[in-house]
């Protein structure tokens, strides 16, 4: 207790407070920009920095105004979503003078891998490849027109589109089964696979033609009492197919 009745904890809590709110007062003062806060929790004069940079980009509407022949093919292709200034970098600077300026285009095989070399994190059916191994040495270009990247011809082995799930089945017990043993696939898939998918079971009674114990397959197959195991559960809820190890 001091001559004032007050606890030596509070006092010293109370001078702890003071200090850390000066301190914040300080750094408020010294280290937070002025325009903090005007229009909301940011810099308001980052607003004005970033209309006072230079343009770079024109927009994919002002290719359009040029190269319509080339836009019309690509807005029907897989690319139409892609912008020209992905591929074709900035060209604010080509809209305002076209002959002195002219965007550059990637020719090198290096530059279409950024979005189709195999990545297990890319969606399924995404067109992958492994770099090294299709066509070394070739320009991407060679086979495939950009602004319509249709395939030469029709894919040979489902591996073209679903590279992770051809890698998880090569190494599990479905390796030496054909895609086409559980999927029905039509024809037109294969051209065009977003408009014509490929069909997967939908009845556990499918599994069973191999897996069910009367079934006339090998011995080294697991087998299993469609009646009784799982219940009602379809078979793939508790096994991934294209790696079907037990649970």
């Amino acid at each position: 207790m001091n001559v004032l009745g007050i606890p030596k904890q509070i006092l010293a809590l109370a001078f702890i407070f003071t200090i850390i709110i000066a301190a914040l007062v300080v750094a408020r003062m010294l280290f937070i920009p002025p325009s903090f806060g005007r229009y909301g929790h940011y810099r308001a004069d980052a607003v004005d920095e970033v209309i006072a940079q230079e343009i770079n980009y024109a927009g994919y509407e002002a290719c359009i105004e040029c190269h319509d022949e080339i836009y019309e093919p690509k807005e029907k292709s897989h690319h139409k979503g892609v912008s020209c200034e992905v591929c074709h970098g900035p060209a604010a600077k080509h809209v305002q003078a076209p002959d002195e300026f002219v965007p550059g285009a990637p020719r090198k095989r290096g530059y279409c891998p950024l979005c189709h070399d195999y990545n297990p994190s890319r969606p399924t059916g995404f067109p992958q490849i492994i770099t090294e191994l299709h066509n070394p040495g070739k320009a991407c270009m060679t086979c495939h027109d950009p602004h319509n990247p249709l395939l030469p011809h029709t894919p040979e082995e489902c591996s073209a589109c679903h590279r992770e799930i051809a890698n998880t089945k090569r190494v599990s017990h479905h390796a030496s089964l054909a895609c086409v043993r559980c999927h029905t696939v039509p024809d037109e898939h294969l051209v065009h696979p977003k408009f014509a998918l490929a069909q997967a079971p939908v009845e556990r009674e499918f599994c069973g033609e191999c897996h069910a114990k009367d079934a006339d397959t090998g011995r080294d197959v697991p087998r299993i009492d469609l009646d009784t195991h799982g219940e009602r559960y379809l078979c793939w809820d508790c096994h991934y197919p294209h790696h079907p190890e037990a649970r």
